[in-house]
């Protein structure tokens, strides 16, 4: 739909009534479960947003919490959208409903017409989150707020369907649609659920990739796609009607391809905005699909692979970043429409846990927080491969990626149990006219993975390669070998050694949830050199006396 023809839509939708109802006409209930931590501070005034926690005071007491200088376009995005709801209705007080009554008063009053507000996907989410909180929100509220609740609500319901499809690249367009959709169960406007239901089909394609990933390539934003598809699933079957193949098809697909980024405590590997989520809410959203389904292997359209072995796990990202696109880089309240908008400059990198212990990691992200900060976590030197010159692999910018990786090449083989890749990208072909090959093999056992590293081209600038390490490993330099000793919490001892390069250890941050400081192990290689082989082999060392 072009530009012209949406914001013909939009306003001719604006002038046509629709019918505003005292209550939703179907009862609805948000399936996912808040942060009480999260409450608290909302209680407090703040508002915690993936990791980023600013002022939320209510402006009628001389509070901000509404501005467009509150935030980065992330968070108010966030908060506009209402999704801490959650957080409040967690702590189960009558202080957090009056509170949640509070917030959503002064937003009527002081926040609305903010640009942010309007944005077809935080309309969409703010949708979900009024309908799905009705009960501990609005229900037993006063007559004059629950009727200014709905009345929004069915304004931002009409615009919004009007202008359905919407367009962005990423997966704000699937919670526009699951908006649009909610309201129009709630309003009992048929037209309405014959448009969503008419356009979910083409949306789901854009969203799920053929192996099940999400285009975003983010393991954070697929998990986010299959609660979509769940909800709308229910929102479908809660109003009697048939969902569209399309729908159930994609859940048989994405929730396998969620299970490849599981580490082994059950939680989400970090690459491309990913945060830890947790296991418990991973198992939930799995049974919630329920998703049937081992993990794969290989993602061949978003270019992932899992190489396990023994009680060891590797996680790589072998895909490059979607492609560029074409049309704004973001709307009017600075939100990025393009699917590469959280993508990080990792390409190559991996992740590696042994049992339930995460070793060497990714440093995670924070996508809410100030520019500077969350391009920090984008980097390449935030992610465990190789940073050529300290440049990043893919330019980083606010609304995505410039210069990027084009090609990413990778091939798989296994042996008696034991598994091999060979994967290389070209992001650092323009700049200094090479290519970066990694290539690891992990042995049947689990208890050896081994790698090389190795730039091909001519004149070799130097280069780091880094493994972050999870802020539960205490790492040790053994500098007369040009290794680490690494202990894992179960008390298994691994040692990472390597050659042609001079092994040290330097501070990292771990940004799954709170930041926590962590370290890197950085093996250092001058100009001129080619390649640095590397092991990681699980030891046997001795136990101090006393133990055992």
């Amino acid at each position: 739909m072009s530009d012209w023809l949406r914001g013909a839509r939009k306003v001719v939708a604006g002038l046509k009534p629709v019918k505003v109802p005292e209550a939703p006409a179907r009862a609805f209930r948000d399936l996912w479960p808040g942060d009480a931590a999260r409450g608290q501070r909302l209680l407090r005034g703040e508002c915690e947003v993936q990791g980023s926690t600013r002022p939320l005071m209510l402006i009628q007491e001389g509070g901000q919490g509404w501005s467009p200088a509150g935030g980065p376009p992330a968070w108010r995005a966030a908060v506009h959208g209402f999704t801490w709801l959650r957080d409040l209705r967690a702590l189960g007080t009558d202080g957090a409903r009056l509170r949640a009554r509070d917030l959503a008063a002064d937003w009527l009053a002081n926040g609305a017409q903010e640009a942010m507000a309007v944005v077809p996907e935080v309309v969409g989410t703010r949708i979900s989150a009024w309908l799905g909180h009705w009960d501990f929100l609005a229900a037993t509220a006063e007559d004059g707020f629950r009727r200014a609740i709905m009345v929004r609500l069915a304004q931002d319901a009409r615009v919004l369907v009007a202008g359905l499809p919407d367009e962005c690249g990423h997966r704000g367009a699937l919670a526009a649609l699951k908006g649009g959709l909610a309201a129009a169960v709630a309003l009992a406007e048929e037209a309405w659920i014959s448009r969503c239901l008419r356009l979910l089909p083409a949306e789901i394609d854009r969203q799920i990739l053929p192996d099940g990933a999400h285009v975003e390539r983010s393991p954070a934003q697929l998990l986010l796609a299959v609660q979509d598809l769940i909800e709308i699933r229910n929102l479908i079957h809660g109003a009697g009607l048939e969902a569209p193949p399309h729908l159930g098809l994609a859940l048989d697909r994405a929730a396998p391809a969620l299970r490849l980024f599981r580490h082994g405590d059950g939680g989400l590997a970090l690459f491309n905005g990913t945060r830890d989520e947790g296991a418990a809410l991973v198992d939930l959203v799995l049974t919630q699909g329920q998703a049937r389904g081992r993990a794969p292997l290989i993602l061949g359209e978003a270019g992932f692979q899992r190489l396990q072995a023994g009680r060891t796990l590797v996680i790589v990202d072998c895909g490059a970043p979607p492609e560029a696109q074409r049309g704004p880089s973001s709307g009017p309240a600075g939100l990025p429409r393009h699917a590469d908008r959280l993508h990080g400059a990792g390409t190559l990198s991996f992740e590696l846990s042994v049992g339930r212990d995460r070793v060497i990691v990714n440093c995670g992200a924070a996508p809410a927080a100030e520019a500077a900060w969350r391009d920090a976590l984008r980097s390449t030197a935030a992610h465990s491969t190789l940073t050529l010159s300290d440049t990043n692999s893919s330019e980083l910018k606010d609304d995505g990626l410039g210069r990027r990786v084009e090609s990413v090449e990778a091939e798989r083989q296994e042996a008696n149990g034991a598994q091999w890749l060979d994967a290389s990208h070209d992001g650092y072909k323009k700049g200094f006219g090479v290519i970066h090959r990694r290539r690891l093999y992990l042995s049947e056992s689990g208890d050896d993975l081994r790698g090389e590293d190795a730039v091909e081209g001519e004149d070799t600038p130097a280069f780091a390669i880094r493994f972050h390490l999870h802020p539960g490993i205490v790492a040790s330099l053994q500098e007369d070998e040009n290794a680490v000793l690494l202990r894992l919490p179960s008390g298994a001892s691994w040692r990472l050694r390597a050659s042609r390069a001079k092994a040290g250890l330097e501070e990292s941050v771990f940004m799954a949830g709170e930041p926590r400081r962590s370290s890197q192990v950085v093996l250092t290689a001058e100009a001129g050199i080619a390649s640095v082989q590397w092991a990681l082999s699980r030891v046997n060392l001795p136990q101090p006396a006393g133990e055992g």
